[in-house]
């Protein structure tokens, strides 16, 4: 009997957890196989997205730094090129990620839920589209490979912050 009720409560725990709602989830990697890995996982901590840096050249997405609330993540990449920068309006999120590859990554195009389209580098390879898998989550942090250019692209998508005072 003891055996009954054990086996109950563990598939009653289980389901349980089952039915818990996920939020996270991941798209990528896009890119080629180079490059030394990096990931601004712990960054998030900071708060959300609130600024992108990007290093371009003629050819490639040279370089990444993303601000998460008012620190920002350590530079990955190399340094030729011109560097952009773009920050989000307050409360404003990224939903959307697409670009072109083509062994390193070439162009990224970040849409945020304000409806902003913010584009770098160039418009040859492979097309990739990264939305989040689950309704109300944003882009929460990057990860990906780089050496003197950005070789490959992950991206990490949950709810917003719920806390976000030093946003």
């Amino acid at each position: 009997m003891l055996t009954i009720a054990l086996i109950a409560l563990l598939c009653a725990s289980a389901s349980a957890n089952a039915i818990q709602a996920r939020s996270s989830s991941y798209s990528g990697e896009y890119g080629g196989g180079g490059g030394k890995r990096f990931s601004h996982s712990g960054n998030q901590l900071e708060g959300p997205i609130t600024a992108i840096r990007v290093r371009v050249n003629r050819y490639y997405i040279v370089g990444l730094q993303v601000r998460y609330g008012k620190v920002w993540s350590d530079y990955v990449g190399g340094t030729s090129g011109d560097l952009e920068e773009i920050f989000l309006h307050p409360g404003e999120s990224v939903i959307q990620v697409s670009g072109k590859y083509k062994n390193y990554l070439r162009k990224m195009v970040f849409v945020t839920d304000k409806g902003r389209y913010l584009p770098f580098g160039k418009d040859t390879g492979t097309s990739f589209n990264a939305v989040p898998l689950h309704p109300n989550t944003v882009l929460r942090f990057i990860s990906g490979r780089a050496g003197s250019v950005i070789d490959a692209i992950g991206l990490h998508w949950d709810v917003y912050p719920s806390d976000c005072s030093s946003c």
